[in-house]
């Protein structure tokens, strides 16, 4: 009997052992954060995550990410099963606003806080991290006002983000600073290889056209394609995000300019909030990220 119970209290012993050094679960200490990216088919969204994970080894966070593939019926899944898995807060940034709502929901119902990264989420919020995308889009239509005048044309992002319709609206307010008129727009959801054939598109329309606002770099970069000899000579194009390629076309000579958010950044400021809101404690409820416009006057300061 004695032999029995001491290898009982052994057992258990190791067993307390093995819960206390676990690196994830409540038990373990460690506090698991989801991620629920729109897409990392985009070198936007990739720089997001990298800060992300950065600021949660910092931390001391685990990071669980799900890539939606810009399809928002598979996001509120993923979401949901997040949910179901117990993690302690979600960031999620939305493929369409409007349609996060069930995400929302379902974080809302489970006493899960929610912070919402890049784009506004349709449902309860615990904190909004983002940049501010009618300021940039007026920045924008400023550069481009700058560097052309005429005819102009814009490609959209995906129709129910609201980053496109945020960067929309600050363009057309700004198209008084400059003698440019839009002509065209059409929607590429902020994909390259779209912007590409859009852009082909519109030029067979508007033959004439002497610049173009597209509401990502991705989709500026297709623009680019489509226009060939004539990017950065008699057509200017203005982008949206500072990814590393749009630095290399404004380096280039083909990009005119673009509005630089942070995605390292603000994934950073919403794994911070995230493990803030996790913990009980207090948090900033809008985190705002500066945006920067970048031109080939100060593009070497941001190239790494």
């Amino acid at each position: 009997m004695k032999v029995t119970r001491r290898i009982a209290l052994t057992l258990g012993a190791a067993a307390l052992l093995a819960t206390g050094c676990s690196g994830t679960g409540a038990s373990g200490g460690q506090l698991t954060i989801g991620l629920a990216v729109s897409t990392l088919n985009n070198p936007f969204f990739v720089e997001l995550q990298q800060g992300a994970q950065e600021m949660a080894d910092r931390l001391g966070a685990k990071l669980t990410v799900v890539d939606a593939q810009n399809d928002a019926t598979n996001q509120v899944n993923q979401v949901q099963t997040l949910v179901t898995q117990g993690v302690k807060a979600i960031i999620l940034n939305p493929v369409d606003s409007k349609q996060s709502a069930p995400a929302a929901k379902a974080a809302e119902t489970a006493n899960i806080p929610l912070i919402s990264v890049d784009r506004a989420v349709e449902g309860k919020v615990a904190a909004e991290v983002a940049s501010n995308n009618v300021s940039g889009g007026s920045l924008a239509a400023i550069e481009l006002g700058r560097a052309t005048s005429g005819e102009v044309a814009h490609l959209k992002g995906i129709p129910g983000a609201s980053a496109s319709r945020d960067r929309g609206q600050g363009f057309e307010q700004g198209l008084n600073s400059g003698n440019i008129k839009v002509v065209a727009s059409a929607v590429a959801d902020f994909d390259r290889a779209k912007g590409l054939n859009e852009t082909t598109n519109l030029l067979q329309g508007h033959p004439g056209l002497k610049g173009l606002f597209a509401e990502n770099d991705e989709m500026a970069l297709g623009a680019i394609k489509a226009l060939g000899a004539r990017a950065g000579k008699d057509v200017q194009v203005v982008g949206f995000d500072g990814t590393p390629d749009g630095l290399k076309a404004i380096q280039d000579g083909t990009l005119a300019a673009t509005i630089a958010q942070q995605p390292k950044l603000l994934g950073s400021k919403a794994v911070e909030q995230a493990v803030h809101a996790a913990k009980g404690e207090p948090v900033q409820q809008v985190v705002d990220v500066e945006v920067k416009v970048i031109t080939a006057k100060n593009v070497a300061e941001f190239v790494k």
